[in-house]
């Protein structure tokens, strides 16, 4: 079953965005192992990502592994702190 990870990053910008994403994805248009979908875009709180991974067990990997390390080394111009985090296992799930 999938999972629904939403990060909004208060004050957020495109650029500090492009800085994160260059840090902890594997390259160019490509997404982590588990990693399904992956969008981000401004909103009115500052930036929100929201990334769909194939289980909670394959998001808890990319966080645990690549993505806490790597923030918490430091990502020149990237986001000044934590997001606000909302991650669910959707109840129903419906594709075109």
């Amino acid at each position: 079953m999938s999972y629904v990870i939403v990060h909004t990053f208060p004050g957020g910008t495109e650029e500090q965005y492009q800085a994160a994403l260059a840090a902890v994805h594997p390259g160019l248009d490509q997404l982590p192992p588990g990693q399904l979908l992956h969008y981000a875009g401004p909103s009115a709180a500052g930036w929100t990502i929201v990334a769909v991974h194939d289980s909670k067990e394959s998001w808890e990997t990319f966080r645990d592994e690549t993505l806490l390390p790597v923030f918490e080394s430091g990502i020149e111009g990237s986001f000044a702190g934590p997001p606000d985090e909302i991650a669910f296992q959707p109840a129903t799930e419906l594709s075109a």
